[in-house]
């Protein structure tokens, strides 16, 4: 892997301060893009609003920090009704992420946003496959740019249920007529078709955890894209073995689950001693579907803590090359990012904003991935914390 070292500290239960904010040789870097001082300057406000401002990091409380009612009104403006664009200051963030804590792999995850009320953008009652049940809130998918040293948000995109998709809703929160983003299948091929599209960042294998998501039609969008992936899987998802590989076993569809465990003399110690999982890796092919013809040259990873119970995770993947042990330690890497996405994402405002403009919601978590960015460099025990975020 290119980072190649153990885990943060932060990543294993530390805690590191808040820095102050962004040196001005990161300003330029992350900020180029603004093309007017003042929108350069209001930015590194905000940054600097999300990473001190105590409590929740709407804007009003990040206004009142940095200087009362007429910073108010700025700020909205900026981040609301401003026009400048949030994809490149993304991609900017993506680049220096990558040069100072390295890149193995890009982690796609869902986010639910529990809110009150139901005017914020993109709020309804959602179900939330990992909370089994409804919750009234957002929900987003946002993309890690990922190593074993940190991870750092570099794309999101934002569910819209049904009723933010009709004409006066999405008119009043000015929703662009192009933006579909109808379920989290849709969001995530749109998360990485532009995070993958950021200069200078090669291309890297794509995990993505979304419980409860149909990872036969994320799987489609990705190859579609030309990107290798490993995607977590529900045991329900009807996979076929793929008979040119294994030619003795029949052709008939099954749940992921019961595959992995039919072809239970599979099974191997995978890893290092001494608490190696247990795995299986199973050639299969997903159905053809009226999005698409079968999709073959698939395998699919059961994992095992305990091999008297069903497998812990199954992934579906279409990557050549990696070893089963070295595509589990790429999974890991979404458990980093569910630990920091809470930790570091709380603290920086990740999930604060409460307004109804679709592009104040970009803007807000744009910024705040910049202040998650400092904070996760702020962490680092080595020089580059220096290089971007000075220490509070």
């Amino acid at each position: 892997m290119e980072a190649g070292v153990g885990q943060r500290q932060l990543s294993q239960g530390g805690t590191v301060t808040c820095p102050d904010g962004l040196v001005p040789e990161a300003e330029s870097e992350l900020f180029a893009s603004l093309r007017r001082s003042g929108q350069r300057q209001k930015a590194e406000h905000y940054v600097k609003g999300l990473l001190k401002t105590p409590g929740r990091k709407t804007l009003g409380h990040i206004a009142a920090h940095l200087g009362g009612p007429a910073a108010q009104q700025s700020m909205h403006h900026f981040i609301s009704k401003s026009l400048w664009e949030w994809t490149p200051v993304r991609h900017a963030v993506a680049r220096q992420a990558r040069l100072l804590l390295g890149h193995d792999a890009w982690v796609v995850r869902p986010t639910a946003i529990p809110k009150a009320g139901a005017h914020s953008i993109g709020v309804d009652l959602q179900y939330v496959p990992h909370l089994k049940r409804a919750v009234n809130g957002q929900q987003a998918v946002g993309v890690w740019l990922a190593s074993e040293r940190a991870a750092v948000p570099v794309e999101w995109q934002l569910v819209l249920p049904r009723r933010w998709r009709e004409e006066s809703l999405r008119r009043r929160a000015r929703i662009p007529a192009d933006v579909r983003a109808d379920c989290l299948e849709e969001c995530v091929r749109e998360a990485m078709a532009q995070a993958s599209q950021a200069a200078g960042v090669p291309s890297r294998p794509v995990i993505v955890d979304a419980e409860g998501a149909d990872a036969v039609a994320i799987a489609r969008h990705l190859e579609e894209g030309g990107h290798q992936f490993v995607i977590r899987t529900d045991p329900g998802t009807g996979l076929s073995v793929d008979r040119s590989v294994l030619p003795a076993y029949g052709a008939s569809e099954r749940g992921a689950g019961e595959l992995v465990a039919h072809l239970g003399r599979m099974r191997a110690p995978v890893g290092p001693e001494p608490d190696r999982p247990v795995a299986s890796m199973i050639p299969v092919e997903a159905p053809a579907s009226p999005h698409g013809g079968a999709l073959r040259g698939l395998r699919l990873i059961g994992e095992w803590s305990a091999s008297d119970r069903g497998a812990d995770r199954l992934w579906l993947t279409n990557t050549t090359g990696i070893s089963v042990s070295a595509l589990l330690r790429l999974t890991r890497l979404s458990d980093l990012v569910a630990r920091d996405a809470v930790d570091i994402g709380d603290r920086v405002g990740l999930r604060d904003f409460g307004g109804r403009s679709f592009s104040g919601w970009h803007r807000h978590v744009t910024l705040a991935s910049i202040a998650y960015f400092a904070t996760v460099l702020a962490a680092e025990p080595s020089s580059c914390a220096a290089t971007v975020c000075t220490a509070a």
